[in-house]
């Protein structure tokens, strides 16, 4: 069986993919090394799939009783199935960032365990503006939570492989040093491809994301030079949120 041969080794990068990115049980070891990281990067867009996709089932299940109950449950799933990572990355690089502190002085807010001011503003917004981007859409909702969730870990594994990390010896800076460029590369043709035979408009979501990505990677070598474990989450989250507006304003100028 392929799980018991060489080939495993893709699995074992699907498996630290998953492992990484979700709170799904998992219970394989594997090895954390740099060939598993790089493989990893690969299926960076598919746990999004999953993530978003176990959202929009939630939303499927409970929107029966009402449209507000099925949007609660679908963001309560997707926050339990993430356990909060990346929001907890936000809620660090907002404090980090909006304290107007030298390098060295955001790094340490960042990293502080503690959640200031503007650490709690930012995950009530992001919440917030998420449930209310939802709730907004009318279209097929399991598939856009399913592409905005991947769209945005597609973003991160190519940020992870081509931007440079503010803090050595952290998990951003050994994904970094496992060169998974080709992967991210592989993945992102492979995912374009299935976008543009899903519906070629669908693109437009993840550019918009890539552009915002962008726009955080220049925040960012401004701040701390480099992007940081926390950086890498609140990226992912605003690229999530991104592809919502963009999907949402696909449906109010009537192109999907």
């Amino acid at each position: 069986m392929l799980w018991y041969t060489g080939e495993d080794k893709m699995i074992d990068g699907l498996i630290l993919a998953i492992q990484f990115l979700t709170r799904l049980p998992i219970k394989k070891p594997v090895e954390f090394d740099d060939k598993n990281l790089s493989r990893s990067i690969l299926f960076f867009p598919l746990a999004g799939l999953i993530i978003g996709s176990i959202g929009g089932l939630f939303y499927h299940i409970f929107s029966h009783l009402n449209e507000y109950i099925g949007t609660f449950f679908a963001l309560v799933s997707m926050i339990a199935i993430t356990g909060g990572l990346h929001l907890d990355g936000l809620s660090d690089t907002c404090d980090g960032f909006l304290s107007y502190r030298e390098k060295d002085r955001v790094l340490e807010i960042m990293k502080d365990s503690r959640v200031g001011v503007f650490g709690v503003i930012s995950i009530v917004l992001d919440i917030l503006f998420k449930y209310i981007l939802i709730l907004s859409i009318a279209g097929n909702l399991p598939l856009i939570l399913a592409l905005s969730y991947g769209n945005s870990r597609l973003v991160i594994s190519y940020i992870m492989s081509t931007k440079k990390v503010s803090r050595k010896g952290g998990l951003g800076d050994m994904f970094h040093k496992s060169n998974p460029k080709i992967f991210a590369l592989i993945g992102g043709i492979i995912y374009i491809i299935m976008l543009f035979l899903i519906n070629p408009v669908y693109i437009l979501p993840l550019i918009f994301s890539f552009l915002a990505a962008e726009i955080m990677t220049w925040i960012s070598y401004k701040k701390i030079d480099g992007f940081t474990g926390d950086v890498y989450g609140a990226t992912i989250e605003i690229g999530e949120i991104t592809s919502l507006i963009v999907f949402l304003f696909l449906e109010v100028v009537k192109w999907i």
